[in-house]
């Protein structure tokens, strides 16, 4: 890269911190954290949007976190040496203001480090502002050849680039760093802007200059997944690339690098667990009652895609508990692939089957008929929530056809729901279970929808008459973003609610029954076995006796949800990955919805995507089928594991039971025998 190229790059990333400044700002302004001087050190004012306050929350409650526990541990001891906070590319943030305000400065010092632009500009507007001044005391403005650009006695501010480490080393030790005192090191989304070998350099560097340190590090992760690529696509269009992201994807490589480079030990989460972990639930409550707020999705994803990482030298600070263990955050790991599912896009014509849209719902009235209500997308070239409805026709084996509906006769009934479920229980009736009238606001009660077509059997204009099929103050029916179908379960039939969210904003992992009785419906439970990774935003599906649970959104696992398999008779599950080669990537499965075409043994999946964060709103811009035929066409062994740890003369004997085995071309396959183990100790 050239002269001119490094400087255009570093000015893209100047300006990703005027924009994280204005963010923070906003944060303050809305009591997400308490900070009255955020707004006084960032020109201007920006009200965001309720999903990018979450997202700096979180991210500022990680940091406080890790700067707490550091200043906690150096300065608490009586004639301790002076804690030592550097935090490297701190660009506008008013981390030293909220210290010395708080009086967690009394025995530490913070030095920060920038772009000399950066630096000079926030330098200026502190000597600007009395409130800001009179925090920190006495102060001096650095030679403008220097590149010390203010200094009292417990704050300096240096103008650097952080690539220039001999410049950086020296510049630090004459502002009075004393590398052998406590140091903590902050770097919040800034080694991932620096070229790889330039971010190496500069943890090796740390490693080396700094014996008693913490490296705290926030950051991206995760490149590969579908909201990952548009992540990075983000950053790229801003000319502020994601550097480094292919060789550390993930916590593990993150922490690996960091003890590669000299770092004695390395702890580190992303921000569900830390969110769910570290921040205490009333304070949670407090956080989530700020604002009204519907992208859960978007929230989750953002949270996975994002991590705080610790990384000590020296024996105090290797004694640090920063994080708590992986088990405070249990992992909900899904079983180990049992096959794929080949996906293809769709063809159409001009029309086109193709629903620019997310948070709808999707039901097959009869065979190549598709009704898809509601959600958000694309109407008249405008984003908004859909009014219209759209009605898909296949009219050849390969063809599908779409248009729009824009009256259905409902009345008053139809209550606006959104991220509800609509089950077909006939070619004429569906029933519409859960969802959310607002983002504050669940929808209880069920409903059912009747159709009948015009006199002329046209499939282009439906009316439509809605009726409530259940109680409406029923609790159990208070979730969104859920999965229903209709299935047989021991000769009964049931409609089977799975996951979703309910009041906690936590996926809810109960697999439930709607069983129908005399006088409404009863609910029931089911065990699976393995068990299932807790997800929403998801769709399912029976087929051949197998519920298909297909993509949504988890928190309990870094994999990227596929198709889980469940066999009804048995309660065993399995999953499966989908093949993307043929598609445009990325494909976001959640808030999409599908359809089983069960004779093609294909799904048909439908819209899908979100507004990813500060990153833009993205809409999966084709439909989708899967190739299910594999499910049929190949033979599938089900296990269920039974230990049994018997003390008896030395030996534990574990018996395996073989709960079913099954075999689609060779139905007369043996089921149910037992096998059991001896095993002698050493």
């Amino acid at each position: 890269m050239g002269p001119r190229s490094r400087e255009r790059r570093a000015g893209a990333v100047q300006n990703t911190n005027d924009s994280s400044a204005l963010s923070k700002s906003s944060l303050a302004a809305r009591g997400y954290v308490h900070d009255t001087f955020a707004a006084l050190l960032v020109p201007g004012t920006a009200r965001r949007a309720p999903l990018i306050h979450r997202g700096y929350y979180v991210r500022a409650r990680a940091v406080r976190h890790c700067v707490r526990a550091f200043l906690e541990r150096t300065c608490a001891a009586p004639g301790a040496p002076r804690g030592q906070v550097v935090s490297l590319g701190a660009g506008s943030d008013s981390l030293y203001f909220r210290l010395k305000s708080a009086g967690r400065l009394a025995g530490a010092a913070v030095w920060e480090v920038d772009f000399p632009d950066v630096a000079r500009r926030k330098a200026e507007r502190i000597r600007d502002m009395p409130k800001l001044r009179a925090l920190t005391g006495p102060f001096q403005s650095g030679d403008p050849a220097s590149p010390l650009c203010f200094e009292s006695p417990d704050y300096r501010i240096l103008g650097l680039d952080l690539r220039q480490l001999p410049q950086l080393d020296r510049a630090l030790a004459a502002a009075g760093l004393d590398a052998a005192s406590p140091t903590l090191l902050l770097a919040e989304a800034v080694l991932t802007y620096l070229e790889p070998d330039d971010a190496a350099a500069l943890i090796t560097w740390a490693a080396r200059r700094f014996p008693n340190a913490l490296f705290v590090v926030y950051e991206q992760m995760r490149p590969h997944d579908a909201f990952g690529q548009f992540m990075l696509q983000h950053f790229r269009q801003l000319n502020s690339p994601l550097h480094g992201l292919d060789r550390f994807p993930d916590l593990e490589a993150q922490r690996h690098r960091f003890l590669q480079a000299g770092w004695t030990a390395c702890s580190a989460m992303d921000m569900n667990g830390f969110y769910r972990c570290l921040v205490p639930a009333e304070e949670r409550g407090r956080m989530e009652s700020l604002e009204p707020f519907d992208e859960f999705e978007e929230w989750h994803l953002k949270c996975a895609h994002y991590f705080i990482l610790a990384a000590s030298r020296g024996d105090a600070l290797s004694q640090t508990l920063v994080f708590p263990s992986s088990d405070a955050f249990p992992r909900v790991d899904p079983a180990a692939p049992s096959g794929v599912f080949p996906a293809m896009v769709v063809t159409s014509d001009s029309q086109g089957p193709n629903l620019k849209r997310y948070g709808h719902t999707s039901v097959l009235l009869s065979s190549g008929i598709i009704l898809s209500a509601g959600g958000f997308g694309e109407q008249e070239g405008r984003h908004c929530r859909i009014s219209k409805f759209h009605l898909l026709s296949r009219y050849c084996d390969t063809e599908w056809k779409g248009n729009q509906i824009c009256g259905w006769g409902t009345g008053a009934q139809w209550d606006g729901r959104l991220y509800h479920t609509m089950t077909r229980l006939s070619d004429t009736q569906v029933l519409v279970l859960g969802g959310r009238l607002s983002p504050v606001t669940p929808a209880l009660g069920i409903l059912q929808l009747h159709f009948c077509k015009n006199e002329n059997n046209s499939t282009e204009n439906l009316s439509v008459t809605v009726t409530k099929a259940g109680p409406e103050e029923d609790s159990t029916l208070s979730r969104w973003r859920h999965s229903t179908i209709e299935v047989s379960y021991e000769n009964q039939k049931y409609l089977f609610v799975y996951g979703g969210l309910g009041a906690s904003e936590e996926p809810l992992s109960s697999v439930l029954f709607l069983k129908p009785i005399s006088c409404g419906f009863l609910w029931e439970s089911i065990v699976i076995q393995p068990p299932i990774t807790p997800r929403y935003s998801h769709t399912a599906h029976v087929l051949n006796g197998k519920l298909l649970l297909v993509g949504g959104v988890w928190i309990h696992s870094s994999s990227i949800p596929g198709v889980t398999v469940i066999d009804l008779t048995t309660g065993l599950s399995s999953e499966y990955q989908i093949d993307t080669v043929c598609v445009p990537w990325p494909l976001m499965l959640h808030n999409h919805t599908s359809v089983l075409l069960p004779e093609e043994q294909q799904l048909l999946l439908l819209g899908g995507g979100g507004n990813c964060f500060s990153f833009g709103t993205y809409f999966n811009p084709h439909t989708v089928t899967l190739d299910l035929s594999s499910l049929s066409a190949r033979r599938l062994f089900s296990y269920s594991t039974l230990k049994l740890l018997e003390s008896r003369n030395s030996i534990s004997c574990i018996i395996i039971l073989c709960i079913s085995i099954w075999h689609s071309i060779n139905p007369g396959t043996e089921q149910g025998s037992l096998i059991a183990y001896d095993f002698m100790p050493h």
